[in-house]
């Protein structure tokens, strides 16, 4: 199945965000692997949106976000944790979706090891929240800035058809003013325990 193209992610945040449950993201690994899973939970960020980093303007960390939409925009979180984030809608805007979680499909043995876990692991919890999901695919900063619409990239998204229900609610953790902290840009694939605990949430109005 051929990868999602530029026109998908040049769009608002929020339709990406809910457009991207159920694609499957495929990163092609070393040696002829292939690291495969469903996406089921994101984030949409905005322009003039506090909780994002974009708020305050173009800056050296945050350049990536502000390329054509299709590229990856990757930064680093309380000294810890790797977030990987699709850019979209229009070149220079500042606009980006988190990918939160995946229900891993292909890969696993690898997935497990990136993390330093043993089969003891949850399946479900290989690749749910941000952080392990990069950990478990081997992501981090270098490959901030790749374009998922190149047609030898090493990671894609591909389109495949989504759950039956996608479920919304606020973001997780995150600051700024009422809007940001409030607004229903979380989108979920409702009832997969892949997804990250979080009270909450809603049916997505379709």
């Amino acid at each position: 199945m051929p990868p999602l193209g530029r026109d998908f992610f040049a769009r608002d945040s929020v339709d990406v965000a809910r457009d991207l449950i159920g694609a499957r993201l495929a990163l092609d690994g070393a040696g002829g692997s292939r690291l495969e899973g469903i996406i089921v939970e994101t984030e949409a960020y905005s322009p003039n949106d506090q909780a994002f980093h974009s708020y305050r303007g173009r800056t050296a960390r945050n350049t990536a976000m502000f390329g054509p939409a299709g590229h990856v925009y990757v930064y680093f979180i309380y000294g810890v944790h790797f977030c990987l984030n699709v850019v979209t809608e229009a070149e220079d805007i500042g606009a980006a979706v988190l990918l939160r979680a995946l229900r891993p499909g292909a890969g696993l043995e690898i997935m497990r090891r990136n993390r330093g876990e043993n089969r003891a692991l949850n399946e479900a919890a290989l690749c749910r929240g941000p952080g392990n999901l990069c950990r478990a695919l081997g992501i981090d900063r270098t490959w901030n800035g790749l374009d998922l619409c190149a047609p030898d990239a090493r990671l894609r998204v591909n389109a495949q058809g989504g759950p039956e229900v996608v479920g919304v609610s606020r973001r997780i953790g995150v600051s700024g003013d009422m809007l940001a902290r409030e607004a229903p840009r979380r989108f979920f694939a409702v009832g997969d325990p892949a997804v990250t605990r979080h009270s909450g949430g809603k049916a997505a109005e379709t």
